[in-house]
């Protein structure tokens, strides 16, 4: 039990339970000068404590806070003009009283008191590139590796939310975030045994899911509870727009999920699109075998018959995720997760973080439905040691299916940092997916990996000669996907990984691709490619995409826009990429050839511009057209 242990029973009862300020009181009464503060990462940080207690000790000098945690969530940056016109009623809406974290806005403007620090091993990604401070506090490990490098900080108060259940009033859920904090009791109890004050204290939140199982601790384990069960809005993430690219990625992807094997997915629109892919696949057969057949798979078929499959799941999935998504929740929900592995339980899952129908759909869900979904510590989640053969009995025919940003024709990938040592996001679990991937029978780390991009109309290649960081580095790689095909890297040589991976990039920079290759003696000099794969155009896709509408969902798992600005979203992002907004000419041009504003009235009413006032705001008015224009849905 790691419950109170004050000498003083009726302090320690007192201590149990109290207000947010009496709580700040009782520790730093109990813990010395130096705090050492451990949050869960994501949503089930206990906000109004932490603030409170930031605020405490900032005006305690002689106080030392050091916060441990990882993907501090905090709203958008609403930027200005156009952007900030949709987001402010949107964010507004969506996020409503969620409590911003104090010390995050302060660690984005490097203004953090000189007695507090903020140690992250992951970031809200591209949320932190421009923070000096937390770029030099970025911590890089794994996210197994979390707890064990928390606690060596001297770890002395774990702080998080918690579920709680009518049905079980003598027990508390991690919920959201067993995930490291179930690795660390075990070593919380060994330095309390050896006469350390190691607080752990919970916040019940009345929209957190009571997720029954390995998630559950007694009451008394906390050795300080706050008595006001908090209602603000939890944080969520709103499904992003899946594209026609993100859509093809998922295609390629879902013919290598083997029936009857373990599933892992990450959050995301390419997560999104390989969910909405399966569904597909699982209830839309006829519709989905044409779709492929059109795309034509012939140069991975083998592979695809050998490793995935295309028929709908006669025997299910067994869920295996770091991070339970809502894309995992759509797959149960179907009935294609329906593998059950000991206990019945159908998903492990590590930490969860979603929309707000997704955390409404868990709390909606019967509790010995709940069971089926049992979060656990990360080191059950993310590695073999410990119970290794239970591990593996459970994990058959796995596909570990993760993002990169970047890939080399070599096979590294990029996914946490840029060339210059910012760091986007962090490494997460990432690598201990792809590790097993490699170390389980019959499994695969699949990297899914957009082969272009667009900015300011520029347009570059995400598959690369060379790059200054790797994440994943080229001697762990496998398979990787991009909207153009799929591209099995496990045991080849250098010379057939980089035709491989030519073969499923963009066909406007293979030409610079293989004269970079063969100038480093990696390709032999008269290597052409097949004309097969001379025609990987988002114009080919697009044509696919017209003859199977459909099939590709902007939002295959809902959505918190309105129609009004789905339409404002899809035309922003095609200004953002289209133009740099500093180049006025090109933003002039843009302008002569927008439509009246009759033709959209909803849209320009939502962003306050259907009566402009000023030059300004008539140059916003005659681009959003543009925009809208040039992305409307037929």
């Amino acid at each position: 039990m790691l419950g109170p242990t004050c000498k003083d029973d009726r302090e320690a009862q007192m201590a149990h339970s109290c207000s947010i300020e009496k709580a700040v009181d009782h520790v730093l009464a109990r813990l010395p000068a130096h705090i050492h503060m451990g949050l869960p990462l994501g949503l089930g940080k206990p906000n109004a404590f932490v603030n409170a207690l930031y605020a405490r000790i900032r005006q305690l000098p002689e106080r030392r806070l050091t916060i441990y945690t990882a993907l501090s969530l905090g709203r958008p940056d609403l930027g200005d003009g156009l952007q900030r016109r949709f987001l402010e009623p949107f964010i507004e809406r969506v996020f409503a009283d969620y409590e911003e974290l104090e010390y995050l806005g302060d660690l984005r403007k490097d203004r953090l008191p000189a007695n507090i620090r903020v140690e992250q091993f992951f970031m809200q990604p591209g949320s932190l590139l421009h923070s000096a401070t937390a770029q030099q506090d970025y911590v890089s490990s794994n996210y197994s590796h979390a707890a064990r490098d928390i606690n060596a900080k001297g770890l002395n108060l774990v702080a998080q939310l918690v579920a709680e259940d009518p049905q079980h009033p003598d027990q508390l859920s991690l919920s959201c975030n067993p995930d490291i904090t179930l690795d660390l009791l075990p070593m919380i109890q060994r330095r309390r045994a050896a006469g350390e004050t190691i607080l752990l204290l919970g916040q019940v939140h009345a929209e957190l899911p009571y997720m029954p199982g390995a998630s559950e601790l007694p009451r008394q384990d906390f050795d300080v509870l706050i008595d006001a069960v908090e209602h603000r809005r939890l944080f969520s993430t709103p499904n992003m727009p899946v594209t026609t690219q993100d859509h093809f990625i998922g295609l390629h992807a879902s013919t290598l999920v083997r029936d009857g094997g373990t599933l892992q997915i990450g959050i995301g629109a390419m997560g999104d699109a390989l969910t909405a892919a399966l569904l597909a696949r699982h209830a839309e057969s006829e519709a989905y075998q044409a779709l492929l057949a059109d795309m034509d798979l012939q140069p991975w078929q083998q592979l695809i018959a050998r490793e995935g499959g295309t028929e709908p799941f006669a025997h299910g999935l067994y869920g295996c995720s770091e991070m339970f998504v809502n894309g995992l929740l759509a797959l149960l929900d179907a009935g294609i997760i329906r593998r059950p592995v000991e206990g019945g339980v159908l998903v492990h899952g590590g930490f969860f973080l979603g929309p707000q129908a997704f955390y409404q759909r868990l709390r909606d869900m019967p509790l010995e439905t709940r069971k089926r979904i049992e979060m656990r510590a990360i080191s059950y989640i993310n590695e073999l040691y410990g119970q290794e053969s239970l591990k593996r009995s459970q994990r058959l025919d796995a596909r570990f299916i993760n993002t990169v940003f970047t890939m080399t024709l070599m096979g590294a990938g990029v996914a946490d940092q840029l060339e210059n040592g910012r760091v986007l996001s962090g490494v997460g679990g990432q690598y201990n997916f792809v590790a097993q991937g490699h170390a389980l029978e019959g499994a695969r780390s699949i990297l899914l990996l957009r082969s272009w991009r667009e900015a300011g109309g520029e347009v570059s290649s995400n598959l690369v000669w060379s790059y200054g960081h790797c994440t994943i580095p080229r001697h762990l790689r496998d398979v990787v996907v991009t909207e153009y095909g799929i591209a099995d890297l496990r045991g080849q040589t250098d010379a057939e990984t980089i035709q491989r991976l030519l073969a499923i990039s963009d066909s406007r920079f293979q030409p610079a691709l293989i004269e970079q290759a063969q100038k480093a003696g990696k390709l032999p000099p008269g290597f052409k490619m097949e004309p097969r794969f001379t025609d990987n155009t988002p114009q080919r896709l697009q044509r696919l995409r017209d003859g199977h509408a459909p099939l590709f969902p902007e939002y295959p798992l809902g959505s918190d826009f309105t129609d009004e600005e789905r339409d404002l979203l899809r035309a922003l992002n095609w200004l953002k990429s289209k133009f740099k907004l500093s180049e006025v000419l090109e933003l002039g041009r843009a302008a002569l050839d927008a439509p009246a504003p009759e033709a959209y009235p909803q849209q320009l009413a939502r962003m306050g511009l259907a009566q402009p006032q000023g030059f300004k705001e008539e140059l916003y008015q005659r681009l959003l057209l543009a925009g809208l224009q040039a992305t409307a849905v037929a």
